[in-house]
């Protein structure tokens, strides 16, 4: 499985930005999917996961800020980031769950995409 992310780039901080992730395959429809982001210098962290039937779980430091969701039709993932702030800046990773469910878990995932760099400007 091949994924894709998408829609990264550019912000000031207060805007919004859409994420988005495409999995090569189907089979992530059955699967939980994440967003992970790794800041410079700083460990990969979790960000926001998405059960096969729409169960949500949020970091603390985003929750009510950042929104996810899927099309399980099309096999894909979105993040919706709002009111951002410049400690979000880090590169944003898209993941599929071993399981149908999501998890804080980076280990949990056994398929990961490249990055899409997001930067929020003061």
């Amino acid at each position: 499985v091949q994924l894709q992310a998408s829609g990264g780039g550019l912000v000031q901080a207060g805007d919004s930005l859409r994420l988005s992730c495409t999995a090569s395959r189907r089979t992530s429809s059955n699967n939980g999917m994440g967003w992970f982001r790794q800041a410079p210098g700083k460990e990969r962290e979790f960000v926001a996961a998405i059960s096969w039937r729409g169960e949500v779980i949020y970091a603390d430091s985003v929750k009510g800020r950042f929104t996810i969701s899927r099309d399980n039709a099309k096999g894909s993932v979105y993040l919706q980031m709002s009111s951002l702030k410049t400690e979000d800046t880090a590169v944003y990773f898209c993941a599929v769950n071993r399981s149908p469910y999501g998890n804080r878990d980076s280990k949990t995932y056994n398929y990961w995409g490249q990055g899409t760099q997001v930067t929020v400007s003061s």
